[in-house]
């Protein structure tokens, strides 16, 4: 990951409502959640779901799936990994000691 993209994905976090929409959607699981069940869940105007999720999206946070007549909205993992593993690549210049009690993804 790029610092751009690392940028563009803690820009989208950066706003309550998102974060705690995309906190949701991890709660939720892979399987996807309907836009409107999120808007139900978090009581809000379906407009306003619509526009955080979009950003989210263009993030890379969420991906979508179209069922039917909804869309499904589930939480990009491999994004989140990737910036988790984009903040602490360089963890304490490789010192496997000074790390202790940092989760690090697997490469």
């Amino acid at each position: 990951m790029n610092q751009n993209v690392a940028i563009d994905a803690f820009g989208a976090l950066a706003h309550d409502t998102r974060l705690s929409i995309f906190r949701l959607l991890v709660q939720r699981g892979p399987n996807g959640t309907p836009a409107m069940e999120v808007g139900r869940l978090m009581d809000l105007k379906p407009s306003t779901v619509s526009g955080h999720l979009s950003t989210l999206r263009r993030a890379g946070l969420v991906t979508t799936e179209r069922k039917h007549r909804e869309v499904l909205y589930a939480p990009n993992l491999g994004a989140v990994n990737g910036l988790v593993t984009f903040l602490l690549q360089d963890c304490c210049g490789g010192d496997a000691q000074a790390c202790q009690g940092v989760t690090l993804p697997a490469a």
